[in-house]
């Protein structure tokens, strides 16, 4: 075997756009932000670094040239950072969707309707901003299309989360529902057909028609006994 014939392996060089091949941060809403990133780790320090090196990068000059494309000398960093991101950015993810199924089961059923009315307008609103997206040629119609799509998607399963809080709530209100005031005088009426029909003395001055339905009816509800 001829070694030099032998295709070599380049060595990868990771660029910021290589930080895209996953889905993008998730985006927050004001309203649940402090609870879904407390205690979260968000790169901060890392990112910050990043930017450190790359302004430290761009004082210098190589053969009289001056370094623009920085990425080759950062390549620790990217990795770290994104390591670091795609941690952050799935525990988030996760928060959103406990955020929007407790607000789903625990806020007022109106109030949760009206919330779940309003993800699915942002729904409609990312889809008719993705069809125009898909017209954009270059690097900035793939950012856009790329963003769109996360955003699309994580909304999407706030939507089915919020819905499951909602549905969870309904199932649960089911068995309180069989405690109405028509269920209990159901059972209230049982009982004094009950008691009618075991007191030897009432069933002396019952009709014997009326009381043979009395028994019928104790026999098809054994539970009024």
């Amino acid at each position: 075997m001829d070694v030099d014939k032998q295709e070599t392996m380049e060595e990868t060089i990771l660029v910021g756009d290589d930080l895209m091949r996953g889905l993008p941060s998730p985006v927050i809403p004001k309203e649940i932000a402090s609870h879904v990133l407390d205690g979260v780790e968000i790169c901060d320090g890392i990112l910050k670094n990043l930017f450190l090196l790359s302004t430290i990068i761009k004082q210098f000059y190589v053969t009289g040239l001056q370094i623009n494309d920085i990425e080759p000398f950062c390549q620790d960093e990217i990795v770290l950072y994104r390591q670091c991101a795609e941690k952050r950015d799935k525990e988030i993810r996760e928060r959103l969707q406990d955020s929007e199924y407790k607000l789903g089961f625990s806020m007022p059923l109106e109030e949760a309707k009206e919330r779940a009315t309003q993800l699915q307008s942002e729904i409609t609103l990312l889809e008719r901003r993705m069809i125009l997206a898909s017209g954009l040629e270059g690097m900035e119609g793939f950012r856009q299309r790329w963003s769109l799509h996360g955003q699309l998607g994580d909304t999407r399963k706030r939507l089915e989360a919020l819905n499951s809080g909602i549905e969870k709530r309904g199932s649960q209100s089911s068995p309180v529902q069989e405690t109405t005031p028509a269920v209990r005088n159901r059972w209230f009426f049982c009982r004094v057909i009950s008691w009618y029909t075991q007191s030897s003395t009432v069933l002396k001055h019952i009709d014997p028609d009326i009381r043979n339905s009395l028994l019928a009816f104790l026999e098809q509800h054994p539970e009024a006994r």
